[in-house]
């Protein structure tokens, strides 16, 4: 299963290490072990020298970072609310004929829960008991490299909720924890599907993503920043 410091329970059978800055591809007897960031590098049975090659750009990287100077906050809601700023990609070095699955998870970044006191962000204890991972596919998966490098693929549709009973596939936050997004990249199998012990996949990481997750905005400059960028957003496309 993909997991950080804390377990994230998944259907598939994958297991991650922390992400470091350098993504890592292990192929071992019964888990895959990784290390998220930039590049993929191969090691242990079964590696796959095109996954080494696979090159990702997170889109809006300066928005992101803006945000993440102002300290990110993502509304989740019981329903189910979209990321904002999306998270969009751009992909190059795949084998334009073999088929991939991409997917994200979203782990805890640290063991605290946080408060908002003194227009900062401060921690408020020790972090509450993960809820149960989930992995989001995206919807074209699996799809052919040459189809994923074609253009931005975006996880637009990805949806992020704090109801523990949640039956719709969203990802489960706890309220007041900080959070990071991690990509993964996984060649398909036989069956176009993942998990088997010797699947080749690639992990990459964003630090500037990383969020804390709130029900309400609770720092006024990125409210600020998030109605204007809405607003302009709006703007350009004629709504």
């Amino acid at each position: 299963m993909l997991q950080d410091k804390v377990p994230a329970v998944t259907e598939e059978g994958f297991t991650a290490a922390q992400s470091t800055g350098h993504s890592e591809l292990v192929a071992e007897p019964s888990q895959l072990g990784v290390a998220g960031g930039g590049r993929a590098a191969p090691r242990g049975n079964g590696s796959d020298q095109n996954i080494e090659n696979i090159k990702v750009c997170l889109h809006e990287k300066e928005l992101w970072k803006k945000f993440h100077e102002a300290g990110t906050e993502m509304i989740i809601t019981k329903a189910g609310r979209r990321m904002f700023p999306s998270y969009r990609i751009k992909v190059t070095g795949m084998n334009p004929k073999t088929k991939y699955i991409l997917l994200i998870d979203i782990v805890p970044a640290d063991d605290h829960r946080y408060k908002f006191c003194d227009n900062k962000w401060m921690v408020a204890g020790k972090a509450e008991p993960a809820m149960p991972g989930r992995l989001y596919v995206h919807p074209d998966s699996p799809a052919t490299g040459a189809h994923w490098m074609r253009q931005l693929v975006s996880f637009q549709k990805l949806k992020l909720t704090n109801n523990h009973l949640d039956p719709f596939g969203h990802i489960i936050l706890n309220s007041m924890h900080k959070y990071q997004p991690r990509l993964h990249i996984v060649k398909a199998d036989e069956n176009n599907g993942f998990g088997s012990k010797n699947t080749a996949f690639c992990t990459h990481v964003f630090h500037e993503t990383s969020f804390i997750s709130v029900t309400s905005y609770q720092n006024h400059k990125v409210r600020t920043m998030a109605g204007l960028w809405c607003n302009n957003e709006t703007t350009l496309l004629g709504r």
